[in-house]
């Protein structure tokens, strides 16, 4: 193997994790952009059914990786085919939210977390049931404050940004991600969910349902994602190990002759660089500095998923990573995931 890696801290790093029950199970790897891969899966999906073991192909609900996955790579193709332009102001050309405080903001403060949106996305509670009511509620909600004052995160700018990408492609965002990025990229175990039983049974089970009192297995642990049917900019997607894989493999490729599938390199190399100036946190386009690391120098980034899932990438040393548990089964104290998702991001790009 090319990859110059301490393999065995790293087995030892997740599996410590398995044993502490910060997580049942997990489902890691580290690769480059030609395809090496050190590949590990400790554990169990569900400590109530021992003889199920984590393994290369489980699927995990990826809950905020939806965002790069299906959000980020859709608006990206947008930029790229000139249908969307970053600094525009969202009221110049969506009609939606002409008129509205959201109609000041532009696709770039939704990508930086300085849109100034509202915080809460307890949809329910704040617009009712009805998709079209909550559409029309995040869409026409009053800002926080001017857009491009402060980064705060807030999973509503996907919810937003995957609403603008219906809107522009007139497309669902499910078949959007799918037939703009998964499909050509050859991701065909990715897809929203809920997922039908026979791909559920194989599927890392979460939290318990509150209506149920049975743990979400095929369904996304994501309020939002299940009060829209599945589809939504900021959860809903599941995925495995080697699709994900492919989809960050692709992100470090240069233009080859004839175009790529999918979103390019220009997107990538826009979104993995600072945008917010000397605001703080920094942040590039939905990907952000790995927690200590040194952005000009470390170039390494990532994005996590609530439910114990997480990617990384660094262009200059042309290598990916990924991290995939169902910490929630456990807990939503992310105090200990935290740890163990520093010191693998450590060993994986020493």
């Amino acid at each position: 193997m090319a990859l110059d890696l301490d393999i065995d801290s790293l087995r030892q790093l997740i599996g410590d994790g398995v044993h502490d029950k910060v997580y049942p199970g997990a489902v890691w790897a580290v690769g480059d952009r030609t395809g090496n891969m050190a590949i590990g899966t400790p554990g169990v999906l569900d400590p109530d059914r021992p003889d199920e073991p984590m393994r290369h192909d489980t699927v995990f609900d990826v809950a905020g990786l939806t965002e790069v996955l299906a959000v980020w790579a859709s608006i990206g193709s947008l930029v790229e085919d000139g249908k969307l332009h970053l600094d525009e102001e969202l009221g110049d050309f969506w009609s939606e939210v002409s008129g509205h405080p959201l109609g000041r903001v532009s696709t770039r403060h939704l990508l930086t977390h300085t849109a100034g949106v509202p915080l809460r996305t307890d949809l329910m509670n704040l617009y009712g049931t009805d998709p079209r009511d909550i559409r029309d509620g995040v869409l026409h909600e009053a800002v926080r404050r001017p857009p491009g004052e402060a980064v705060e995160y807030t999973d509503r700018a996907a919810l937003v940004l995957g609403y603008l990408a219906e809107a522009l492609s007139g497309q669902s965002l499910d078949v959007l991600a799918a037939t703009g990025t998964w499909q050509p990229l050859g991701m065909t175990r990715t897809c929203y969910g809920p997922l039908p039983g026979e791909t559920a049974v194989r599927c890392a089970p979460t939290e318990l349902d509150d209506l149920t009192g049975a743990r979400l297995r095929g369904t996304a642990q994501s309020p939002p994602a299940r009060l829209l049917g599945g589809s939504c900019g900021n959860s809903g997607v599941f995925s495995v190990l080697p699709d994900i894989a492919v989809f960050l493999r692709h992100m470090l490729q240069p233009r080859q002759d004839g175009g790529q599938p999918g979103f390019g390199p220009a997107w990538t190399q826009e979104s993995l660089r600072i945008q917010t100036g000397e605001l703080a946190p920094a942040r590039g386009l939905f990907w952000c500095p790995a927690p200590g690391t040194v952005p000009a120098t470390d170039d390494i980034w990532v994005h996590y998923g609530s439910t114990g899932t997480g990617a990384w990438l660094s262009p200059k040393q042309g290598r990916w990573a990924i991290l995939l548990t169902n910490k929630l089964y456990c807990s939503r104290d992310h105090g200990p995931l935290t740890h163990v998702r520093d010191a693998f991001r450590s060993l994986a790009f020493a």
